[in-house]
């Protein structure tokens, strides 16, 4: 005999009812109506063993335990004699999602999205998981500004208690920014104030930021920009009342209004320092920069107290507090602050932790810290340290961070953290070239060879006007107080007649031994010594200068090149820097002993001045002088050449400069000079999402070379603007420029695509 103890909602939702059996020994238990779940999962929920006395109360526990694992939607207990009977129906399992004109998204980013809603391939189906993953799916299509997506959801059943899940999605357009109001701005221009937003109406670059497409985030960082901009232009008490945010009835335009109450212009009346010094106050008084009788400035303000815990975290005062306190008055529209200093402790650094460096050895990386273990904190050596280590070019990402240590209040731990990529390079390639057309490539690189930091490669390159092969090394730790040293072995030959330069021929065949001497943080001197034998071959259409040069010192030459640079880096990034200067100045002298005796100078100075957090400026100026000396002329192949992605773009390579004319066929060449002037201003800035690996700019170039005889005019320099990209791509480094002569003369020779691989930015 069967009996029906509990009826489902009965006893899992309302009070126990009147006793409705006898209470016995369970001396078994029957699971039923089970098809995927095993029954010991049953069981393991059960609140019931055997042997255990079953009554009332344990059977509605044992219904609620069963309903909570969300396994079955339907529940029951019976009897048939000793037994008990547990009958379930099982929810169905979801056997597949579809999604029907999804095309904003990629599958598996809803996917994933789903998935933390409860609603994924393989899990048990919930009609309340399902709607709240409705919910979640129309949430990611707001966040892309499409208001009016419409979404129905079909659930199909399939064989064995499965279920197929359809997503019918009909997305619609994204909604635009119609309009942004400011009210209540009195004493700017709403122009002004809205060119402060990210978010805008639709414009010619919006349909790639998509800032025309409303964003709570971008809002908030907007209405952030806009107090910033009031406080620094003395506004202390400017607020943001209100913002509302509409969307018209078609679902297609946003209206954003924003109401600021401006409040009155304070000026600064007085700024005191107060507190624990440790440091004499008129230093700490230098770094203030707001001063009495300015326009209030929070800014200046906040870079003023910035200034002073920095300078404390030289001295070891690695918590400092620092805050200005402001005693307003109303009435004379003035302000007066007084900076509070509390260093704290001085603390110094227990222990420097390295993670992340799988392939590179600590040695590589800890020779480049400049803030030592057992020392005093010294934040301008962590900061010199970070960016040490991020010149090497090892590494993606580095990063820094400065706990204390628990239990103590004077030490610290630098946790340095990396992100390692790959160091080296194995390249086969056909490639093209603005000037060389065809280039066949390759080479097997390793800047970091086994961990060691070490350089080693071998570099094939074929054109149609060179060929290079070169074997390189380079230890940057030759000794351990940082003295480098390397050696490069080359095959060089050269053709001209696809190019510019008048016509000739050269096979170099050299070697080199260098060595590198620091001379400081950032400065470091650089000596080599080599030798290289040059044939030349000269043509019927070559110069008579050529010709000359070849008659009088022979076809093949040997010399030996003596090399001495001076380096000052301060670039703030080994391949995109946006702050820091870069200096570089070295000669190289063919001394006796060789065939040829000559010298080249040259003098660069790069300037990086950040404009923004997006917008940095280059400005770069380059000089080179060339010359024989000993009786002898400056070699016609080393003279200097300009135009080109590597100097003055939007000109052809090596087009600028001295020519001389074909008699025969009546044709201009350029035969370079001893001379050579090139400037650059170019403003940058990266590309969205690929700030790391990828920027464009705007450029502005000047350049001319000059040859013997010439006096430097600058009237005759050549001119240039345009635009530019670089990309540090998996096949190496990519530069593109569009360049528009601004001044060509009748024999230049113009040339606006322009690209390069391989180069150093």
């Amino acid at each position: 005999m069967k009996k029906t103890l509990l009826p489902v909602l009965i006893a899992s939702l309302f009070a126990v009812p009147a006793l409705a059996f006898a209470p016995f020994t369970v001396k078994d238990i029957r699971v039923e109506g089970i098809q995927r779940t095993e029954a010991g999962t049953v069981f393991s929920y059960l609140p019931v063993k055997v042997g255990d006395t079953l009554n009332d109360d344990k059977a509605a526990q044992s219904i609620k335990a069963l309903f909570s694992t969300g396994f079955f939607k339907d529940v029951r207990v019976e009897v048939e004699g000793d037994v008990m009977v547990v009958v379930v129906q099982e929810r169905p399992a979801i056997s597949s999602l579809n999604f029907v004109g999804l095309k904003e998204f990629e599958k598996d980013v809803i996917v994933k999205a789903l998935k933390e809603t409860g609603i994924a391939e393989g899990r048990i189906f919930d009609r309340a998981l399902l709607e709240k993953a409705e919910q979640e799916l129309k949430r990611q299509y707001l966040t892309r500004g499409k208001y009016g997506v419409e979404i129905t959801t079909t659930v199909t059943p399939l064989e064995r208690n499965r279920v197929g899940i359809n997503f019918n999605i009909e997305e619609g357009v994204a909604a635009k920014i119609k309009q942004i109001n400011i009210v209540g701005a009195k004493s700017f221009k709403e122009k002004e104030l809205l060119a402060l937003f990210e978010l805008t109406t639709p414009g010619l670059l919006t349909w790639y930021t998509k800032n025309d497409q409303y964003s709570r985030q971008k809002l908030s960082g907007d209405l952030e920009k806009l107090k910033s901009f009031y406080m620094n232009q003395g506004y202390l008490e400017f607020a943001v009342d209100s913002t509302q945010v509409s969307i018209s009835p078609d679902k297609r335009d946003v209206y954003i209004t924003v109401n600021v109450a401006e409040g009155e212009r304070y000026q600064v009346a007085s700024v005191k320092l107060a507190g624990d010094f440790s440091i004499t106050e008129e230093e700490l008084k230098r770094l203030v920069i707001v001063k009495a009788g300015d326009v209030f400035s929070r800014e200046k303000l906040n870079d003023s107290t910035k200034a002073i815990g920095e300078r404390l975290g030289k001295e070891g005062y690695a918590f400092a507090n620092v805050n200005a306190a402001p005693e307003i008055d109303k009435e004379k529209r003035k302000v007066a602050f007084t900076i509070f200093i509390d260093p704290g402790k001085r603390v110094y650094v227990r222990r420097i932790n390295l993670t992340g460096n799988t392939k590179t050895r600590d040695e590589v990386i800890r020779r480049e810290m400049r803030q030592m273990e057992g020392g005093w904190y010294d934040a301008d050596k962590v900061t010199l340290s970070k960016q040490r280590i991020d010149k090497l070019g090892f590494f993606t990402d580095v990063s820094v961070e400065t706990p204390a240590v628990p239990g103590t209040a004077d030490q610290i731990d630098v946790n340095l953290n990396v992100t390692e990529k790959p160091t080296g390079n194995l390249m086969l390639g056909l490639g093209t070239s603005s000037t060389d057309k065809i280039i066949l490539s390759g080479s097997i690189a390793q800047n970091n060879f086994l961990g060691s930091g070490n350089n080693v490669a071998i570099q094939v390159n074929s054109a149609k006007s060179y060929r290079t092969y070169v074997f390189s090394y380079t230890n940057p730790y030759f000794t351990p107080d940082g003295v480098s040293q390397g050696f490069d072995v080359y095959h060089r030959t050269v053709n001209t007649s696809s190019l510019a330069i008048a016509n000739y021929s050269s096979a170099s065949t050299g070697g080199a031994i260098r060595f590198g001497f620091p001379i400081g943080e950032k400065q470091s001197i650089g000596l080599g010594l080599g030798i290289d034998s040059t044939r030349i071959t000269t043509y019927s259409d070559s110069p008579q200068y050529y010709k000359d040069f070849v008659r009088d010192f022979g076809d093949t030459n040997l010399s030996l090149p003596l090399t001495m640079n001076w380096v000052s880096d301060g670039k703030n990034s080994f391949f995109f820097p946006t702050a820091g200067t870069f200096q570089k100045a070295g000669v190289e002298v063919a001394v006796p002993g060789g065939d040829l005796t000559y010298y080249r100078a040259n003098y660069q100075l790069q300037q990086y001045v950040p404009l923004s957090s997006k917008f940095t400026l280059m400005l770069n100026a380059e000089y080179g002088q060339a010359g024989g000396y000993g009786g002898k002329d400056l070699p016609f192949f080393k003279n200097y050449y300009a135009g080109g992605v590597t100097s003055v773009r939007g000109y052809k390579a090596s087009s600028l400069g001295p020519v001389t004319v074909d008699q025969t066929t009546g044709q201009t060449y350029r035969i370079g000079g001893n001379r050579r002037v090139v400037g650059n201003a170019e403003l940058l800035w990266g590309l969205p999402g690929m700030e790391k690996t990828a920027r464009l700019g705007l450029f502005f170039d000047a350049g001319q070379v000059y040859g013997n005889g010439q006096s430097i005019e600058f009237s005759e320099l050549r001119y240039s603007t345009g635009i530019s990209a670089a990309w540090i791509s998996p096949i190496g480094p990519l530069k593109f420029s569009f360049g528009m002569p601004l001044n060509k003369k009748d024999d230049d020779k113009a040339e606006s695509f322009q690209f390069q691989l391989g180069t150093t930015f």
